[in-house]
């Protein structure tokens, strides 16, 4: 029995699933994978992201807001949060559809945050605003950042087109049976199982951390936080959700968004070799390495962890430089696995054409099929 001043380092899980080809799979195979890494997770946190889940709405940004109470600042009425929201909403971006998101009331959660999704196109009058280089990516992260950082009790917790997450407090199985998760079909599906070690527990700071179509679960710890969030911030990223796992998000969006990095190489300056491998690189890659190091030491992800990063033409999965924590992986025909335990890949695939344990810092990169919308 674990007491309340011991931290365990190994809590959290992870899963993750893929088809190449684009079929989409039903929410109930995810919720089987996660739930048989119950015991990493004490009930603090469960989440999962889902794409190819709005193609009747596949060109709209879904925007899932949840309007709870943020952990250390005085309650407010709740529905004032939404209705101020609402009213930024509709001066400025066009709002297709907006809805409470469909959830079932369970024993486990019973009591849970006001939950709305509205299904948002960009207003070519307010995009001008920005500028002529900005784009409908950029106008989005702005009203991202503005709704989490000056709305009192309002905070998007997905943002991306076509796809969702779906988080809270509680068990992952538990989480997913609230969401009705079953209803839903995706053709990428990632979940997560939190173990909080050095942040609270809250339905906002629960895994996945998501920015446009780019979403975060994480195992482990980012002792970098400090740096990263610095960094980020001269960027215009604002840091809302009280946890080191926010700004792993907001690192791919900088690299790989905004900067133009392929994701192999962000993910290298995100876990960037030791200098003493670089060391002993051949020339051409040790002055490529020392360069990415150089320009992106602030960005490096320090600390022990494992993630799962999704995005609407993949899944990325990756360890920290020196595989401080476990992550798995596994393919059968067009889909691939991935996951902090074998397994909870052979509970949905009893029987993977291959299982391998992925060297640290070295990336596992999916994509769809080209031609796959």
């Amino acid at each position: 029995m674990n007491h309340w001043w011991e931290k365990d380092m190994s809590g959290c899980g992870l899963s993750g699933i893929i088809n190449t080809d684009g079929k989409r799979i039903s929410g109930e195979v995810i919720r089987k994978s996660i739930a048989l890494q119950h015991d990493r997770g004490n009930g603090q946190g469960g989440g999962f992201a889902a794409y190819g889940i709005y193609p009747k709405y596949k060109d709209y940004y879904a925007l899932h807001i949840m309007y709870t109470e943020e952990p250390g600042k005085p309650t407010r009425d709740l529905a004032q949060a939404r209705v101020e929201t609402e009213a930024y909403l509709g001066g400025i971006v066009e709002v297709k559809m907006g809805e409470e998101i469909p959830v079932r009331l369970t024993d486990k959660i019973n009591i849970h945050p006001l939950l709305n999704r509205y299904f948002v196109k960009v207003r070519p009058d307010k995009l001008a605003e920005l500028g002529k280089d900005a784009t409908e990516d950029d106008f989005i992260v702005k009203v991202v950042m503005h709704i989490n950082d000056k709305i009192n009790n309002a905070f998007v917790f997905s943002s991306g087109k076509n796809m969702g997450a779906f988080k809270g407090v509680g068990f992952p199985e538990d989480v997913a049976d609230f969401y009705r998760l079953e209803e839903y079909e995706g053709y990428t599906w990632t979940a997560h199982n939190r173990f909080p070690t050095n942040t609270q527990g809250w339905w906002g700071g629960a895994h996945p951390f998501t920015l446009l179509d780019w979403s975060i679960v994480h195992n482990g710890e980012i002792s970098s936080y400090g740096i990263n969030k610095r960094y980020l911030e001269m960027f215009g990223y604002k840091m809302s959700l009280l946890t080191d796992t926010e700004v792993v998000t907001y690192v791919f969006d900088l690299l790989v968004r905004r900067q133009g990095l392929p994701i192999e190489v962000a993910c290298k300056a995100a876990a960037a070799s030791f200098w003493k491998d670089i060391d002993r690189m051949d020339e051409e890659e040790k002055k490529a390495m020392t360069a990415l190091r150089m320009v992106y030491g602030s960005a490096l992800l320090n600390g022990p962890f494992a993630i799962l990063f999704g995005h609407g033409r993949g899944l990325i999965g990756m360890n920290d430089r020196i595989k401080l924590r476990p992550f798995v992986a596994a393919t059968k025909g067009k889909t691939v696995y991935m996951a902090s335990e074998e397994s909870a890949i052979r509970e949905i695939c009893p029987d993977p054409e291959k299982v391998w344990n992925p060297r640290a810092g070295h990336p596992v990169v999916v994509e769809l099929e080209k031609g796959v919308a």
